[in-house]
C-alpha cells in the first residue's frame, strides 16, 4: 500500500510504499488484548518478601515455667511479638512477569500498526527536524497536521529539538523505533512515523 509523506509543516513530501505484512494485518482484538495485558503486568513491581514466623531461625525452647512467672506463657522466640521474630501477615513475593511468545508480540505490534492504517490515523512524515526547540513552534506544526493526541516514532534516535519541544505537551509523546509498543500506539489517537521509523519497524517485524 502507498501513503503520502508529509513534512512537519504539513507540506507534501512524496509517498512511501508500506509492507502489507506489517501494515496490512487484519484486526485481531484477542492478540492486542494479550499483548497489552502482558505489557501492563510486566510493569508491576514485585514486593520484597518479609520473613514470617516459619522463616526465622530462633530457639524454640520454652522461655520459662508454665505457671508462676507472672508473665505470659511464651514458647518460641520466633513469634511476631518478639524483637527479631517473624513478621505477622507480611508481604509475600508474587510473580508479575508472565511470558509471551515472541511471535505473538511481533504479531501484536503489526496488528496495532495495521489498525491505525485502517482507521486513517497513521501519518508518515519525512523527519522530526524542528529546528528551534520551542513548544510554541511545535504546537503550530501539530495544529497544521490536525494532531491533538499523537505518538511520534523516529528512527534510531529521536530528534533532540523535537523531544525538548514536546516535553510539556499532554498526550504528545515521542520515542525511537526500538521503543514502539502496542500499548502506547493504542493509547494515542494518531500515530506519526518518520521514513526511518517505517524502515526500522518493517525490519524488526519481518526479521
Amino acid at each position: 500500500m502507498k501513503l503520502e509523506v508529509k513534512t512537519l509543516a504539513a507540506a507534501a513530501s512524496g509517498s512511501i510504499e508500506l509492507d502489507e505484512n506489517v501494515f496490512g494485518k487484519p484486526a485481531r482484538v484477542d492478540i492486542l488484548h494479550r499483548v497489552v495485558t502482558w505489557q501492563l503486568e510486566k510493569r508491576r513491581g514485585t514486593a520484597r518478601g518479609a520473613a514470617e514466623r516459619s522463616d526465622v531461625k530462633r530457639t524454640g525452647k520454652k522461655l520459662g515455667n508454665q505457671k508462676g512467672g507472672g508473665s505470659a506463657r511464651h514458647g518460641n522466640r520466633a513469634a511476631p511479638q518478639f524483637i527479631g521474630g517473624g513478621k505477622a501477615h507480611g508481604p509475600r513475593v508474587r510473580d508479575f512477569n508472565p511470558g509471551l511468545n515472541k511471535k505473538i508480540r511481533s504479531l501484536g505490534l503489526a496488528t496495532a500498526l495495521s489498525v491505525k492504517v485502517a482507521e486513517g490515523k497513521l501519518v508518515i512524515v519525512e523527519d522530526l527536524a524542528l529546528g528551534d526547540a520551542k513548544t510554541k513552534v511545535l504546537i503550530e506544526r501539530l495544529n497544521g497536521l490536525g494532531i491533538t493526541s499523537g505518538l511520534f516514532v523516529d528512527g534510531a534516535a529521536v530528534d533532540a529539538s523535537f523531544a525538548l519541544a514536546c516535553a510539556n505537551l499532554h498526550k504528545i509523546d515521542v520515542m525511537p523505533a526500538v521503543g514502539a509498543n502496542v500499548y502506547d500506539i493504542l493509547n494515542h489517537d494518531t500515530l506519526v512515523l518518520t521514513r526511518a521509523a517505517v524502515a526500522q519497524l518493517e525490519a524488526r517485524i519481518n526479521g
